[in-house]
């Protein structure tokens, strides 16, 4: 659990620094609804095989199965709203202190609770792209008639598969978010990350950008991570308790 001291100093980290980044995993959305991928026991690869169900290969060898996969998860994300750490972090960048949000969370959720800056590194599921033709569709639209009558969406155009705008194992990350994301990391003088095990290269290589430029590091994550003994400070407990803690003693100093 985190202490009044850990909270307070974080909100003295914060009152210092001029360009936070926020950089956030799964593990911000848990709370509300959304199930993260490694946990024991409610992780998403517990019960499947991520080579298997969401690689670029797997879909395109079988589309019907990454559907399947997906159907509950994008039901969960479709339905889901921002929790207190989402929220949190709007109005942190309100006050004019967050710089930028780097998630690798494909919820959309910094959106919906108001972040004007977000570098999406994993994609999102606000659109769906035609494999063969690349024409560009409405993913809500595409996956609320999957839901309803479960067959593999196909491109009006050419009859293309249609696959939602995520990163599958096997591609490449967006280029213009990654490149924003680093830039953005780099000229951090803190980085707040949260809810990420820091476990999926190369996102997990950005909170090393920051603190070789000279920025600060805070983690707020549930479980230890590997950059834990090289952060400035680190919190083991529920991000949605943590931020608006923090935000509360800041708003007094």
């Amino acid at each position: 659990m985190a202490s009044a001291e850990q909270i307070a100093q974080a909100a003295r980290l914060i009152q210092a620094a001029q360009r936070i980044v926020a950089f956030t995993g799964a593990g911000i959305s848990t709370p509300s609804g959304i199930p993260d991928f490694r946990s024991p026991t409610s992780g998403l690869w517990t019960h499947a095989d991520p080579m298997s169900v969401a690689s670029i290969f797997g879909f395109r060898q079988n589309p019907q199965a990454f559907y399947d996969w997906v159907r509950p998860l994008a039901r969960t994300i479709l339905a889901a709203q921002p929790n207190a750490a989402h929220l949190a972090l709007t109005r942190l960048e309100a006050l004019g202190k967050l710089h930028s949000v780097i998630t690798q969370n494909i919820d959309m959720l910094h959106h919906r609770a108001g972040n004007q800056q977000v570098y999406e590194l994993h994609g999102h599921l606000r659109e769906a792209t035609c494999i063969q033709c690349f024409k560009l569709y409405s993913a809500q639209t595409i996956l609320g008639r999957y839901m309803h009558d479960g067959v593999v969406p196909l491109c009006q155009e050419c009859g293309g598969v249609l696959k939602p705008n995520v990163i599958l194992f096997g591609e490449q990350l967006p280029i213009r978010q990654l490149q924003g994301a680093q830039d953005a990391a780099k000229k951090a003088d803190l980085m707040i990350v949260i809810g990420s095990s820091l476990e999926v290269a190369p996102a997990s290589d950005l909170p090393w950008l920051t603190k070789r430029s000279g920025g600060k590091l805070i983690i707020v994550n549930f479980e230890v991570t590997h950059l834990d003994e090289v952060a400035d400070l680190v919190i083991h407990d529920d991000a949605s308790l943590v931020l608006p803690a923090i935000l509360s003693v800041y708003s007094t100093l």
